[in-house]
């Protein structure tokens, strides 16, 4: 058997199991659906910066002009765009939160698989050790990509306004969520594969979600966040690959972007070294299983 069947038939695996498992689906997405539909729609941070046309109408036209140029330069500032919205913000940063979501669970199969024998099977199997955590890693990959996908469209069904200006903003956001999915569920696989207990995968699942999102750019600008929480999420890879998203995804343009530029490139690294760690780290602890 080639690498690639190998690689593949554990991929196949994974998500014939996935997408046979309804249930699964559902208990994955329903979490940031909720934030999505709940935080999105009550709390509207733009909202603030907007005067009501009621009292703009009572004021003279010039003072008016200023209100609104003000309240445009405040949200271009915070959000990017004086056009974009606090659900369309949410909804793009959920995108992002569900890959995460979905690429620390992966590493859950790899304590399933220990429990019900079957990795003990895949070890004495003549497949190389890489081909079992690239299939995990790429089944993780196309779980959480998918399921973003799925996020996207519930949210364009709710309100959210997209803004592609054509294939590559389309392509750089497809991009991003992969690098994203890859670089996450590499780490996590890496660092579940040595735990032998159910409850410590569940232990760590919860502590690495929640403080990984809120410390992200999912919720609210990172321009609005504490100078101590700003240092935090820059070093964040799911900032980066959310801003990456909402520029290609809201503002509708990647072409000459600096901001883009920096945002990929950061990404990019993450996502090499950190898939090529993750890996190298669970072959070593496959080989002294």
């Amino acid at each position: 058997m080639s690498r690639a069947s190998e690689i593949g038939a554990i991929a196949s695996r994974e998500i014939k199991k996935w997408y046979r498992s309804p249930i699964l689906l559902f208990m994955t997405t329903i979490q940031p659906l909720i934030w999505m539909s709940l935080y999105g729609k009550a709390f509207n941070l733009t909202g603030l910066f907007r005067i009501p046309e009621e009292i703009l109408k009572q004021l003279p036209p010039d003072t008016t002009a200023r209100f609104a140029a003000i309240a445009n330069e405040i949200l271009a500032r915070f959000f990017g765009s004086s056009d974009i919205d606090f659900f369309s913000y949410i909804a793009v940063g959920m995108m992002g939160v569900i890959l995460l979501f979905t690429s620390i669970s992966s590493g859950m199969s790899i304590a399933w698989d220990r429990r019900l024998g079957f990795l003990n099977k895949l070890l004495v199997a003549p497949i190389s050790r890489s081909s079992i955590i690239l299939g995990k890693v790429i089944s993780s990959v196309v779980r959480g990509v998918t399921q973003s996908l799925l996020v996207m469209l519930i949210g364009l069904a709710l309100g959210m306004k997209l803004r592609i200006a054509g294939t590559a903003e389309f392509l750089v956001a497809l991009l991003t969520l992969i690098l994203l999915g890859a670089s996450f569920s590499s780490l996590i696989i890496s660092m579940t594969i040595r735990l032998k207990s159910w409850e410590s995968h569940i232990a760590l699942n919860n502590l690495l979600t929640l403080p990984i999102m809120f410390t992200s750019s999912a919720l609210y600008p990172v321009t609005l966040m504490p100078e101590w929480l700003k240092a935090v999420a820059v070093f964040n890879p799911l900032t980066h690959g959310i801003e990456l998203l909402r520029q290609a995804l809201l503002l509708g343009s990647v072409y000459y972007s600096q901001e883009m530029l920096w945002h990929l490139s950061i990404l990019a690294a993450f996502a090499s070294a950190a898939t090529f760690l993750g890996i190298y780290l669970s072959n070593i602890a496959l080989r002294k299983m």
